[in-house]
């Protein structure tokens, strides 16, 4: 017995040591990638010392004496936060994702390269004038510098070592490269066209069906610029129809798109001068999509705001005399055509009545455990063959699109950065192209503006696939800068846009059809419109605003025809007297909220999933700007076909039908999760926020190292000030909303205020990797310091960067 004793005491050492081992070993990986920020060191480049301040969420100040410098230090003290994601988002723009990830990304790799980034990116760095040439320079020399010290002393990311490689050298190219990255990112197009097109396969073309699946632009009655007059011909314009094809798969690459901005005067600000907020709707993931930053060259420049990890300029934020801040236009800024191949040679394609040679390119894409792959790109003088690469064999479409042609987005946030009026910030902005934005404005002598900053092609058609046989719908240039609308200093003291309608019913230039319906942007105005003046606390208010412009339009509507059901469920009545008692605010405690949502996705569903099927349904109403268009149509004409439910033959559905099915379905389906009893139902119970890693699929990986955080119970929607977003074909965990959250006050900017939903790290032992995201979900914020002194003051961590053998 003593024996069998000693060898089981001998058994359990030895587990205890592997586990501990294992422990520790666990211990290092996720903590070998975290950097000392107390630790000074010295820089080969650098030609005078460099100071960065830390504050308690780790976000740097970087004090320097000259533009070299400054960047230089950024690119250093960037990758100390986030080394991993910059190379992420390099090998999506490159379309080198497949590498580390597998075969399961080829597709989207092919989908990335067929758009030349890195192509146009050299294009515009040719065209890039020295001082910033310099500064991306001295940006990758930064970020390589740190990519070697790490390196040698095996310190890299914990996602390098669990992905198997090591980051390459950056360059400028690659910083470059990241305006296609948010272009593509941006272009809402790029997914609905397709979505279109494949409604054209499930819904004859020439039935009411399609028609009513389309926004209906002139149910939309609030654009960003009310007042904006050209006096410009109008060009032709004509819808082209879609014709039939097999359906295209999904590329694997999300995106979304979202925003608000407003600003007031000093006659509507409590201080006497503007006040200014932004809050750009993203994906939310960590690491985060923005760096928050504070960039200082002694008597030069003074810049705070959020960057993209990557490049070394301030995207969205202030300098010491203008603030500013984006929001998506929903630019129509892509085209697809349907080529017609020559039948005796497949590499030529009929153009104006002559047969044309497309370019192709034959493209070697490695693969993580695997043979390389060898794949085949083809290009129009429109652009790429898209259908190709998602197996379409019968039809060729081609993709024009404004993220092709020749723009300097990174120029223009250079310029914005240094900009100290309305005229150099219009210089700045007139550069936006690719991304197409409705930039605000304000200035410390008290003027405040509003910019559509777009490429908005000229051309004959827009939605859907047209014909390219000819050059008839082939895009005819831009519209000047000068006739895009814009404000500056309205009488009313106030500006503002959130993803609605951009101009009056009278301009005219095609923009777009995608446009959001405009329930924020009237709430945002109603707010703006409650006081004489406005305050800092006002604005954090109307950043945290639940209460629905949806609910107010659907509510009475949807009560019509609840209140004709004739019901003996008690659970019903009560459901039904909890929504017509409620105030419309989305909070994640109201029971009337749950459902709400519940009978909102309910409808849609009952409405057109018969028409759609499955697959091609969760595609359209995940596209959220068309399911929402189609609401809006159907609540103005109740009559419309898609009513019926064609799957029941003999009958004819009204809406009443669809109503009273869709809420009886709702109720049944929330008693039969949460009970009976009402009081226990909540919104927040099925809306919650997960903040994800990209590798967080790899479940043991996410649980080991804690890669992910979550989930947070939240309030809101996709049709509240605050948003947060959800899939409306199933489920309501948000992974989209406010992806960051500022407020400029110019009265003193020590004032402003600033949150994002993760942290400043990247690597995610750190513990600056999500710190910042309970304070986000509670609504707070925290200071935006420029004055140095009240940097130092705050600071928690100092560092010094000095030149290497001075």
């Amino acid at each position: 017995m003593k024996t069998l004793r000693r060898a089981l005491l001998v058994v359990i050492i030895v587990l205890i040591l592997i586990l501990a081992a294992g422990a520790l070993f666990v211990r290092h990986l996720a903590r070998k990638g975290l950097p000392d920020y107390n630790e000074d060191v010295s820089l080969a480049g650098l030609k005078e010392s460099v100071t960065i301040y830390r504050d308690s969420f780790a976000i740097p100040h970087i004090y320097a004496q000259n533009e070299n410098d400054l960047y230089l230090a950024t690119g250093y003290v960037m990758a100390q936060d986030r080394l991993w994601q910059m190379d992420l988002i390099r090998r999506v723009t490159e379309g080198r994702l497949a590498e580390i990830f597998g075969k399961g990304l080829v597709d989207a790799d092919l989908f990335m390269r067929a758009l030349r980034i890195p192509e146009k990116s050299r294009l515009v760095l040719a065209q890039t004038e020295e001082p910033m040439l310099a500064g991306l320079r001295a940006f990758s020399d930064g970020v390589n510098q740190y990519i070697e010290g790490r390196k040698s002393g095996h310190r890299l990311p914990l996602e390098f070592s669990l992905l198997g490689y090591v980051p390459e050298k950056w360059t400028p190219e690659h910083s470059v490269n990241l305006i296609g990255y948010m272009a593509r990112d941006l272009a809402v197009a790029m997914d609905c066209d397709v979505i279109l097109y494949r409604l054209g396969q499930k819904v004859p073309l020439a039935e009411g069906r399609y028609k009513e699946l389309l926004p209906d632009l002139s149910l939309q009655k609030t654009p960003v610029f009310p007042d904006f007059k050209l006096d410009v011909p109008a060009p032709v314009f004509e819808s082209t129809l879609l014709q039939g094809a097999r359906a295209l798969d999904e590329l694997g690459l999300t995106v979304f798109a979202g925003s608000n901005n407003w600003a007031v005067s000093g006659s509507k600000s409590v201080t006497g001068k503007p006040l200014l907020a932004n809050d750009m709707h993203l994906l939310i993931f960590a690491p985060g999509i923005w760096y928050q930053m504070h960039q200082v060259v002694d008597g030069e420049l003074n810049v705070t705001g959020v960057a993209l990890p990557g490049t070394p300029l301030i995207v969205a934020g202030h300098n010491d005399r203008i603030a500013w801040g984006f929001t998506n236009v929903m630019n129509d800024d892509v085209d697809f055509y349907r080529e017609k191949i020559n039948p005796a040679n497949p590499s030529e394609y009929e153009f104006n009545g002559a047969w044309r040679v497309m370019e192709e390119r034959r493209e070697t894409i490695r693969i993580r455990k695997g043979k390389p792959v060898e794949k085949s790109l083809r290009f129009t003088h429109r652009g790429p063959i898209i259908s190709e690469s998602k197996g379409i064999k019968d039809a060729a479409l081609s993709m024009r699109w404004v993220g092709s042609d020749l723009s300097n987005e990174l120029r223009a946030v250079y310029r914005l950065n240094r900009a100290g009026n309305w005229e150099e910030f219009t210089g700045a902005v007139r550069e936006f192209r690719a991304l197409s934005q409705n930039v605000v404005y304000a200035d410390v002598d008290g003027n405040i503006g509003l910019y559509c900053c777009a490429g908005v092609p000229i051309r004959k058609g827009g939605i859907g696939i047209a014909p390219g046989e000819t050059d008839e719908y082939d895009w005819k240039g831009y519209v000047p800068f000068e006739e895009l609308p814009h404000v500056y200093n309205p009488p009313s003291g106030v500006v503002s846009s959130a993803n609605n309608k951009t101009a009056p019913d009278d301009y005219p230039y095609y923009i777009s059809y995608l446009f959001f319906p405009p329930y924020r942007i009237d709430r945002i105005r109603e707010m703006l419109s409650e006081k004489d003046k406005l305050s800092v606390a006002d604005f954090q208010a109307m950043h945290l605003d639940v209460r629905s412009k949806l609910v107010e339009r659907m509510k009475d509507e949807l009560l019509a025809e609840i209140g004709t059901m004739k019901t003996t469920d008690a659970t019903e009545e009560n459901a039904s007297r909890i929504l017509d008692s409620w105030d419309g605010r989305v909070t994640g405690d109201s029971a009337a909220a749950l459902v709400f949502e519940e009978l909102y996705t309910a409808l849609l569903k009952n409405l057109i999933e018969d028409e759609l099927g499955p697959d091609l349904y969760k595609a359209y109403v995940d596209s959220d700007i068309l399911a929402m268009g189609y609401i809006e149509n159907v609540l103005g004409e109740k009559n419309s076909e898609s009513v019926d439910d064609v799957r029941t033959a003999g009958a004819r559905e009204t809406w009443p039908d669809i109503v009273q099915k869709s809420f009886s379905e709702t109720v049944a389906s929330l008693a039969s999760r949460f009970g009976s009893d009402i009081a226990r139902w909540r919104w927040d119970r099925v809306h919650r926020l997960v903040v994800k890693h990209p590798m967080a699929s790899v479940r043991l990986l996410d649980r080991v190292f804690r890669l992910s955080r979550g989930p947070y119970p939240v309030g809101g929607s996709f049709h509240t000030v605050c948003p947060f977003y959800y899939p409306l074909s199933g489920g309501f965990d948000s992974d989209a909303g406010a992806s960051q959250r500022h407020i400029y006050s110019l009265a003193d900017w020590n004032d402003s205020l600033t949150v994002i939903p993760t942290g400043e790290s990247g690597v995610p032992a750190s513990p600056f990797y999500c710190d910042q995201t309970k304070l986000y979900i509670a609504g707070q914020y925290h200071s935006d310091y420029v004055e140095r002194g009240r940097v130092e003051k705050n600071a928690k961590f100092r560092m010094t960067i000095r030149p290497e053998n001075p």
